[in-house]
């Protein structure tokens, strides 16, 4: 999923914060990333109002390839009887639209393109949500680390260290805007 980078990333700065700890009496808990993504209705939104813009972004592409094609078949099949001057401006709308759909695919797709600055946007916001809600969550239990079980780094856990359901019940409360 596309939230999960930046939750690894948090989950990455929680291992290097914990190896600076040397308190010998350490509690810590996990987290599920993928569950709480998948539960959490903010997480849910934000993943269908990303996806609406993708469909928007793919139908304006797919348009965009349709002229394309579209003046490459007039192209051929009209090519030979059409004269030069008409044959030039055909060649010509032609490259234009393809240099108009190749822009798009980059302006859209490409590495900084709006696909990654939404879903960076989205994803940041419901990071930061996540995030006070572990805070508070780790701090109710007194746990001094919690990481994620999806970013592949916990290799193992007692179940009862699993304050997934806590914290999805602290961010649907925080939507409801009452608190634990």
């Amino acid at each position: 999923m596309r939230f999960h980078a930046r939750v690894l990333a948090f989950a990455c700065a929680l291992m290097l914060a914990a190896s600076s700890l040397l308190a010998a009496d350490l509690s810590m808990g996990y987290i599920d990333s993928s569950r709480i993504f998948l539960e959490y209705k903010d997480a849910q939104d934000a993943q269908q109002r990303f996806d609406r813009m993708v469909q928007g972004w793919r139908d304006e592409a797919a348009e965009k390839e349709k002229v394309v094609t579209q003046l490459r078949a007039e192209l051929r099949d009209q090519g030979p009887i059409l004269s030069a001057l008409k044959k030039q401006e055909k060649e010509t709308a032609l490259q234009r639209a393809v240099t108009e759909y190749e822009t798009f695919i980059q302006e859209i797709w490409g590495p900084n393109g709006r696909a990654s600055q939404e879903n960076e946007r989205a994803t940041g916001e419901v990071v930061q949500q996540i995030r006070v809600a572990v805070e508070k969550v780790a701090s109710q239990k007194g746990l001094t680390m919690v990481f994620d079980s999806v970013s592949g780094v916990l290799v193992y856990a007692d179940r009862t260290h699993d304050i997934t359901a806590d914290v999805l019940a602290e961010l649907v409360a925080r939507a409801a805007g009452t608190t634990r």
